[in-house]
């Protein structure tokens, strides 16, 4: 059984879309990121870096995995899904994972500090960062013109990995408009059944988007 460490975050969203797909059994320890359980010492034992998600699996000597990226890669290998075992077709996969990785997150992460969080309003970083999430969209949508997924015509983590980050483009502030192959991708893999319910996990709070964005926003002031 995995213990997954999470909370309602695109990050977070990914581990529980893999672990849907890949059917394993698993536990929900939903974290309140407000409240800093992050960064409390019984976390930083999983994640010395104390950002979610992590996972431990008890079915490996209660062994603990941190970072989405590396979290997907390790839930593929566990099982044999979802990564394929062809040099070639493997490392177009893990390409794009890093794409993601180190450009479609952090630069949407970006965006939604400046464009919803942040106290003052910096024109020139909502911009920049919204203009590189926009390229990126771009290239993906290039991609997926000659493929029906981003590393190929199969399903993989790759995809688990953007999706739940292109999904929110609009709180990011970034237009889809004028990518229809992004556009077919979205809508391919929101109407899968494991997705559906990754995204309810954790189960939504009651709290507003007006309210999230206040408790957000009073966090990166402090």
């Amino acid at each position: 059984m995995i213990e997954l460490y999470t909370a309602a975050t695109p990050n977070g969203h990914k581990i529980s879309i893999a672990l849907e797909e890949l059917g394993l059994d698993y536990q929900v320890h939903a974290l309140d990121l407000a409240a800093k359980e992050q960064k409390q010492s019984a976390f930083l034992k999983i994640n010395p870096n104390g950002r979610i998600p992590a996972i431990v699996d008890h079915d490996n000597d209660d062994f603990a995995v941190f970072e989405s990226g590396a979290i997907l890669l390790y839930l593929a290998e566990k099982t044999g899904q979802l990564l394929p075992a062809e040099a070639k077709a493997r490392s177009q996969v893990i390409q794009w994972l890093m794409f993601q990785m180190s450009g479609v997150g952090p630069m949407m992460g970006q965006a939604n500090v400046f464009y919803r969080y942040f106290p003052k309003k910096i024109p020139e970083a909502i911009e920049r960062y919204q203009n590189e999430g926009r390229r990126l969209f771009e290239v993906m949508d290039s991609q997926l013109a000659h493929s029906q997924y981003l590393a190929g015509n199969d399903y993989s983590i790759a995809d688990i990995a953007s999706w739940p980050w292109v999904n929110i483009h609009e709180w990011s502030g970034i237009s889809i408009d004028g990518l229809p192959h992004l556009q077919r991708w979205l809508q391919l893999i929101a109407a899968r059944p494991a997705v559906q319910r990754g995204l309810q996990i954790p189960a939504p709070s009651n709290e507003t988007a007006g309210e999230k964005a206040e408790r957000i926003r009073n966090m990166v002031s402090r």
